[in-house]
């Protein structure tokens, strides 16, 4: 970028895409977890009343029949779903249990031991918070209860491998991959879930004994509810063929370091043309991994996968009918939530809604393109629009990336469009719920049929900065992007594209449609 010529002969178009982040931030006050927490649960004294349905009576647990209870929470917004449930929870109990965050708290309860852990990446605090999580479980019996916190962003901030010869430096390669290769959200898990020692299923084998109770806060489809932070309570019905085909179809392997394609290979993944002879020339001196008497021996044979077993490794006869057969599920919030929140606002504020959700999981250029063709066929037809879409899109990124995330790469696609639409009344916006978009500091960014105007004003190219995924400096200059800050929250990401042909039809009635 050159910063010499910093005037701004175009006026932004603001009063759409201030409407359009108040439909987004709107929505995500609407998705309050504590006020969920009271939607499916409740305590008299010592027990606990379960509400997974308003047409069903609720589940009842006497909490005082377990002489310990177990809290074990990660995610993005495990310190939100902790706080809520310990400010919840009877007194007196004998309360221990695990919180990895992005942050640890200024103000904590000597009951939880709390981690930082890494997100998009992992960290040793991830590696810490496993360690301790699976050395918890290990003393969990017939009078133990426990909750299970989890939330989007629990894979990075959570995590061990299954294999522990395997490095820190090698898992958080292993992570980085798999994030950059385009996969869906869906695809990753279901590879991470036959890498990890607390994925696929495995905490809740730790614990087999224990009756236990998860609570999701959802950042996938519905559908696929058992891909939140990859699987790590639900029983996993994925298979080494599903892994076997991911691998293959985006060519992961050649970009795993040697230990983590050597791990593949043992549990029978097809490693052909991948060459499993080119050990590092350095040996790693990352010692995470390294055993030691506070670190429990990864013995949790991955029983929800027939056969699945490492050399070496203890085997455990434990049935996952038996295990799973008593836990409890509840989604607290989703990602359907959020957008109907988005609906209800955008509604009372006069828009014709219409729904498509049909792009989540598309590469980001596909999803632009779409969405702006249904958009501009859509607002011939209403005169004041609002077109809703939520899930993720796809990012494949280049060797040397900048700063961004798909967010605000989606939307930049997306102004080259509307640049064609000069003096007309548009905006879109893409955002994360979470408040973080990729390794920027913005949950995302507006745009409008200026913006590309605006930023070849200051002297940036915009298709150069979309080749380089270099969004967030673009937005930043122009002072469109969204900065909310972690929001202690995950439920996916919002698109919200508005239109407005009429002044006149400002005040008119509102409608909904789902698509």
């Amino acid at each position: 970028m050159n910063s010499s010529n910093l005037s701004n002969p175009v006026a932004p178009s603001k009063p759409l895409s201030e409407t359009a982040i108040d439909i987004f931030t709107t929505a995500l006050e609407d998705c309050n977890i504590p006020a969920a927490f009271d939607r499916y649960l409740h305590f008299e004294e010592h027990t606990l009343f379960l509400h997974p349905s308003p047409l069903l009576k609720p589940n009842v647990i006497e909490l005082d029949q377990f002489k310990k209870i177990f809290v074990i929470a990660f995610g993005k917004a495990a310190l939100t779903m902790t706080d809520a449930l310990l400010a919840r929870l009877p007194q007196k109990l004998n309360v221990h249990g695990v919180c990895s965050a992005p942050k640890i708290p200024k103000e904590h309860t000597r009951q939880i031991r709390y981690f930082a852990g890494g997100h998009p990446l992992p960290n040793k605090e991830s590696f810490a918070a496993a360690k301790a999580t699976l050395s918890l479980l290990k003393t969990a019996r017939k009078d133990t209860f426990i909750f299970f916190l989890i939330s989007g962003g629990g894979s990075a901030m959570h995590e061990l491998p299954l294999n522990k010869h395997i490095s820190l430096e090698d898992t958080i390669a292993f992570h980085e991959a798999l994030v950059a290769s385009g996969a869906t959200i869906t695809e990753v898990n279901t590879v991470r879930k036959y890498f990890s020692a607390v994925k696929g299923g495995r905490l809740a084998l730790a614990a087999p004994l224990a009756e236990k109770l998860t609570l999701l806060l959802a950042d996938v489809p519905l559908k696929d509810r058992a891909a939140v932070a990859s699987s790590p309570t639900l029983p996993d019905e994925s298979t080494l063929e599903e892994c076997r085909e991911i691998l293959s179809r985006y060519r992961l392997l050649e970009m795993f370091p040697f230990k983590v394609r050597e791990h593949f290979a043992m549990l029978g993944l097809d490693t052909s043309g991948v060459k499993l002879l080119d050990r590092p020339a350095e040996k790693s001196t990352d010692r995470s991994t390294d055993k030691s008497d506070d670190q429990p021996a990864v013995t949790i044979a991955p029983a929800v996968h027939s056969g699945l077993r490492l050399p070496g490794m203890k085997k455990i006869e434990i049935d996952p009918a038996a295990v799973f057969g008593d836990s409890r599920f509840i989604t607290l919030l989703s990602n359907h939530d959020f957008v109907n929140a988005a609906r209800e606002r955008a509604e009372a504020l006069g828009f014709k809604v219409v729904i498509d959700n049909s792009c989540d999981d598309w590469d980001y250029a596909q999803a632009a393109h779409y969405l702006l063709e249904r958009f501009h066929a859509l607002r011939r037809e209403y005169p004041r629009l609002c077109l809703l879409s939520s899930g993720e899109v796809t990012v494949r990124l280049g060797p040397h990336p900048g700063c961004g995330g798909r967010n605000q790469q989606l939307v930049l696609t997306a102004a080259l469009d509307l640049a064609h639409h000069e003096g007309e009344n548009l905006a879109m916006l893409s955002a994360g719920s979470d408040g973080i978009d990729g390794d920027s500091p913005a949950a995302g960014a507006t745009v409008d049929p200026t913006t590309i105007a605006r930023a070849r004003s200051y002297n940036f190219d915009p298709e150069e900065t979309l080749a380089g995924f270099n969004t967030c400096t673009l937005f930043t200059a122009l002072g469109d992007s969204i900065v909310t800050g972690p929001t202690g929250n995950n439920l996916r990401d919002l698109r919200v594209l508005l239109a407005v042909r009429d002044p006149e039809a400002r005040d008119g009635p509102s409608h909904s449609s789902g698509a």
